[in-house]
């Protein structure tokens, strides 16, 4: 599958707002106030966003719970009803752009739109991409028992199955392995 530069960074935006949210009840929120929400749409180079506020920061909280959705959805007809929700709630128009230094690319966003209506057009149209190929199985949450942050699984043989190899994947294995080595020694 042809992922574009742009397909892949609302790709990487979305899994960030996913997993921005509370693990739990108890869980810190990564969008605690209007200053994280600033930074998070300067860290994911967010075009043509204005003045945010608490109203901002409200919409992209539930913005955020909606794409939760799609990554839980059981199959691609759900995932479907669910991305067809959001992008026709944010209004979307697509229309060509080759602005700050990057080649022609679609933004999906009405011109003047509200940050999440901005997140909704422009990451929902990246996760409808992958419906549309056939690849919705890639939409993913991290198998390790006390981890399920979204991923998008961008594996040759879509075998991934931690959100990080490094941290998830390598801390189980290491578990498994002193596991295996108490029970030898048994």
């Amino acid at each position: 599958m042809l992922i574009t530069h742009d397909t892949r960074c609302a790709l990487d935006t979305v899994v960030d707002l996913v997993n921005s949210a509370p693990e739990d009840d108890a869980g810190a929120d990564g969008l605690p106030d209007v200053a994280a929400l600033e930074a998070f749409v300067r860290e994911h180079e967010v075009s043509e966003v204005g003045v945010l506020g608490e109203a901002d920061l409200a919409a992209v909280r539930r913005l955020r719970s909606r794409f939760a959705a799609v990554f839980a959805a059981p199959d691609a007809r759900s995932a479907a009803g669910l991305i067809n929700e959001l992008i026709a709630a944010a209004g979307t128009t697509p229309r060509l752009t080759d602005h700050d230094g990057y080649d022609w690319h679609v933004h999906y966003f009405a011109p003047g739109a509200s940050v999440a209506d901005h997140l909704a057009a422009d990451c929902g149209m990246a996760l409808a991409f992958f419906v549309v190929a056939g690849e919705q199985e890639r939409l993913r949450r991290c198998e390790a028992p006390d981890c399920r942050h979204a991923f998008v699984d961008l594996s040759r043989n879509r075998s991934r199955r931690y959100c990080d190899s490094r941290t998830c994947g390598n801390r189980l294995h290491v578990a498994a392995y002193r596991a295996r080595r108490k029970e030898a020694a048994r």
